[in-house]
């Protein structure tokens, strides 16, 4: 499955694809061609995967933003 993180878009954007309604369709459009179709909504009961880098491990979390809290630390 591909994945878009909203963040990573500009906010017109995202405002726009939040906001679609079940079952309410979205084209994409390129060149005036139809480069692709989304539908909003999901399935009840759907769960959303987290990436495969996610680290599932609790203490390899807590390892990882000790890692990173040190680094800002550092920095400022």
């Amino acid at each position: 499955m591909k994945r878009i993180d909203l963040d990573d878009l500009p906010p017109r954007l995202a405002q726009l694809l939040t906001s679609v309604e079940d079952g309410e369709e979205v084209l994409l459009v390129q060149n005036g061609m139809v480069a692709g179709r989304l539908t909003g909504g999901a399935p009840s009961g759907a769960e959303v995967e987290p990436p495969e880098d996610a680290p599932r491990d609790p203490e390899r979390m807590g390892e990882i933003m000790e890692h990173f809290r040190a680094m800002m630390e550092d920095d400022f």
